[in-house]
């Protein structure tokens, strides 16, 4: 600590502050993902399915999608440094009950109670961020806030991997305690409310906090579970999309009508504000959806073990990595709409690789525009969060901020809801199409199953039983093929998706942080 004001908070290097917060931040992102490999071990110990052992993750999406945007709010009420110190101190405390846990409810209750205390981890941070470091110097703050982001979630299923196969599932749960235990440490010692961080008003919006976690809660059931129960055929979908869009329409007629609302819509007037949450939420969208099926394309079509496959996606979050800071660094010679222009573009570029993949892809295939999409996030992340908040008067920046992540996570629950659909469709209609062609008149398609037939019964098959297996073996075949179609199809969706959004980062205001007008601050 520094000079001691009497009508401020002291002054601490921002650099600490930013150690401070990013733990936090790091360890509740790292949560959303390192659990997932872990699933199957989970289901075994606790005597469930993996199918009911999913609920470990929907439980604790959901919860922090209700407390995400009220952060803001809460911090005005409790104080934030109060509030970081008491989401910490439960995170951590619920990390060491999910390790304890003794069945699945029992998890599943404290996955809630920890996405519920993590949910505000990710606003409180980038918001205390923003308001400690200069406007100058706020691309260098988010360029280290975007490592956790973008990092902690690709290296989450390489972490829990190592984990449950070194020890036990228990210890993606167990690694959490002594990082918490530092960033309470820290966050005692060196962060400090402003002044405008008070209890402005005694009132609460029960209305508005209840119809939001209402509203919240039953989308992202939906998207999370509506892929597995064939969406709208399903009645307790249906149901749970129209309790949403009633919650949802309740909270924003309520929030535009109360005097002390919950949420500050009024912050969407501004242009460049609400642009850059758009584009946000369609980069959490394709972000998130490419995240999720490329591990599975790599699977269940490429062989690689689950282990193998987190490692083989590690080149994103190295190429994130070495990207976050270096572009920090040169956001204030460059007019940041610029960058985030090009981070889109070769993000795209990225995605077009990957659908050209084929069965026998190797590892380099995966490599390289796996490192290049990680380099290309760092473009986006860091000129999109600066640009998007350079606006935002500082008493509103953690209500900002707490938008601004919901739209990401649901943005990503969209996406990765999105993504697994048009797979499974469109796996549907290529195994038809490429089946149809699949028949014993085809002189190619006879040769080939009369080479595999000979092959069974060389192996002690009867001609039956070999004819049999030569024409599983060929539907095996097409099912294969159509898969990977599906996933290229994905992928180049996903690609053009990006592509549509380029025009409109030029609606973003320049930024303060630009290099014309740096000086005057």
């Amino acid at each position: 600590m520094a000079n001691q004001r009497p009508d401020a908070a002291p002054v601490v290097n921002p650099w600490i502050i930013a150690v401070a917060v990013m733990l936090s931040t790091f360890m509740e992102v790292l949560d959303t993902t390192v659990v997932n490999v872990s699933l199957p071990h989970i289901a075994g110990s606790l005597s469930a399915t993996v199918d009911e052992s999913t609920w470990a993750l929907t439980s604790y999406l959901v919860a922090n999608a209700i407390v995400l945007p009220i952060t803001g709010w809460m911090a005005n009420y409790f104080g934030r440094k109060r509030l970081l110190m008491m989401a910490v101190t439960g995170f951590t405390a619920a990390s060491f009950l999910c390790g304890l846990a003794w069945n699945l409810p029992a998890l599943v209750f404290f996955r809630i109670v920890q996405g519920a205390c993590g949910g505000g981890l990710q606003p409180i941070s980038q918001a205390v961020l923003l308001e400690s470091f200069r406007p100058v110097d706020r691309g260098k703050a988010m360029g280290f806030w975007g490592l956790g982001i973008v990092v902690a979630p690709m290296l989450g299923p390489v972490l829990g991997g190592w984990l449950t196969d070194s020890y036990s599932w228990r210890w993606v749960f167990y690694i959490n305690i002594p990082v918490g235990i530092a960033s309470i440490v820290m966050t005692k010692l060196y962060l400090f409310d402003p002044p405008y961080i008070r209890r402005a008003s005694s009132k609460i919006d029960y209305w508005g906090i209840g119809m939001l976690a209402v509203g919240v809660g039953a989308l992202q059931v939906v998207l999370d579970r509506g892929q597995e129960a064939d969406w709208f055929s399903a009645h307790w979908i249906t149901a749970l999309a129209v309790v949403s869009v009633i919650g949802f329409v309740i909270f924003f007629i309520n929030e535009l009508r109360t005097p002390h609302p919950v949420v500050h819509l009024t912050v969407f007037r501004e242009r460049t504000y609400a642009t850059g949450v758009f584009l946000m939420t369609v980069l959490g969208f394709v972000l998130y959806g490419s995240l999720v099926i490329l591990p599975i394309l790599l699977q269940t079509l490429l062989g690689y073990p689950a282990l193998q496959a987190g490692i083989a996606m590690a080149p994103r979050g190295l190429g994130s990595f070495v990207a976050m800071p270096l572009v920090g660094i040169i956001m204030s010679k460059f007019d940041p709409r610029k960058l985030l222009s090009f981070g889109i573009l070769v993000a795209a570029f990225t995605l077009f690789q990957l659908s050209w993949l084929n069965l026998s892809a190797g590892y380099w295939d995966i490599f390289w525009p796996q490192i290049i999409q990680g380099v290309s996030l760092g473009f986006l992340f860091v000129p999109l969060t600066t640009t998007t908040m350079d606006l935002v008067p500082k008493e509103e920046m953690g209500n900002a901020t707490s938008i601004f992540n919901l739209m990401r996570n649901i943005g990503g629950s969209m996406g990765i809801a999105g993504a697994t659909t048009l797979i499974d469709r469109r796996i549907q209609t290529y195994t038809n199409v490429l089946g149809a062609n699949v028949n014993p008149y085809r002189p190619s398609v006879f040769e080939r199953m009369q080479a595999m037939q000979r092959a069974f019964v060389a192996g002690g098959a009867d001609a039956y039983t070999a004819g049999q297996k030569a024409l599983a073996a060929m539907f095996g075949a097409v099912e294969r093929q159509a898969s990977m179609l599906s996933f290229n199809e994905a992928f180049r969706a996903l690609g053009f998706l990006f592509v549509l959004i380029v025009p409109l980062v030029f609606l973003l205001k320049r930024p303060r942080t630009s290099a014309d007008i740096t000086a005057g601050h």
